[in-house]
């Protein structure tokens, strides 16, 4: 079976589509039309610019080029994480542990799946680790702004409650052990809600778009299997990571709290 290929009149037909949804939000008074319609425009856009890019990379097979558009897309993950937050670590740290986290989870994780499922020869073939990489690079950069939102919204919030343990003889991992789990717990809620649903609500992303382009639905399932255990043990280790760094910012060694670290 050969893949499947979109003509301009399927492109135009989701265009179409997006029309509708603004035209109903105008008559149904949603005032999400201009947001809707910048979105749709900016997918298409960008979406054209990556496929542009990478059909370049992969024509090239140049180890460098491989490596200057994968620190690029950890660049701008690790900035996504940090604008993302509600309430910020001052002096701009949630940048820092926010991209670590992100960037450390990934890597430990694609390098896993390149050098034992997937095994491509060389290891870095760029048909292989971008697209590998941006997928895993999404959902651990998720888990991990969650875990830092999560975190610092609740010390903000429980601050007697943490002083009083402090106070009382807990160190300051037992006084903040109980909202490092929950920032965790929170954060994996999404993977852990995808897994739960695989294969018996929806048909997951890779999955689809294998058997699209023509792999036994069996052998696609494999795919998924190894890919989605990939993206839980990411996202684990962003979300645990990000949370003990940002507890860990919030203290100093005589095992104060130091709210005066964040701001709005």
């Amino acid at each position: 079976m050969t893949p499947i290929l979109l003509t301009t009149s399927d492109l135009l037909l989701a265009a179409g589509l997006i029309g509708i949804c603004v035209l109903l939000s105008v008559v149904l008074s949603l005032d999400i039309h201009r947001t809707l319609a910048i979105a749709a425009v900016r997918m298409a856009a960008q979406l054209v610019l990556t496929g542009s890019v990478l059909l370049f990379v992969f024509g090239r097979s140049s180890v460098w080029l491989t490596f200057l558009v994968l620190a690029f897309m950890f660049a701008a993950a690790s900035y996504e994480v940090g604008s993302r937050q509600q309430v910020c670590l001052a002096p701009s740290w949630h940048f820092g542990i926010g991209g670590f986290a992100t960037i450390f989870g990934t890597v430990v994780v694609v390098l896993v799946g390149l050098l034992t499922a997937l095994q491509p020869h060389p290891w870095y073939q760029a048909r292989i680790a971008i697209p590998m990489t941006g997928l895993l690079l999404g959902n651990v950069m998720n888990a991990t702004s969650l875990s830092m939102n999560t975190l610092l919204s609740a010390v903000g919030r429980e601050r007697a409650a943490i002083e009083a343990r402090i106070i009382l003889g807990a160190t300051r991992a037992e006084a903040m052990n109980g909202l490092i789990r929950q920032a965790i717990r929170t954060a994996l809620i999404p993977t852990l809600n995808q897994m739960a649903a695989a294969g018996v609500i929806t048909l997951p992303g890779i999955m689809t778009g294998q058997i699209l382009a023509g792999m036994n639905p069996l052998d696609a399932s494999k795919y998924q299997i190894v890919l989605m255990s990939l993206i839980v043990s990411g996202n684990m280790i962003g979300a645990t990571l990000s949370a003990g760094l940002t507890a860990a910012r919030l203290t100093d060694a005589r095992g104060r709290l130091r709210l005066d670290r964040l701001r709005d």
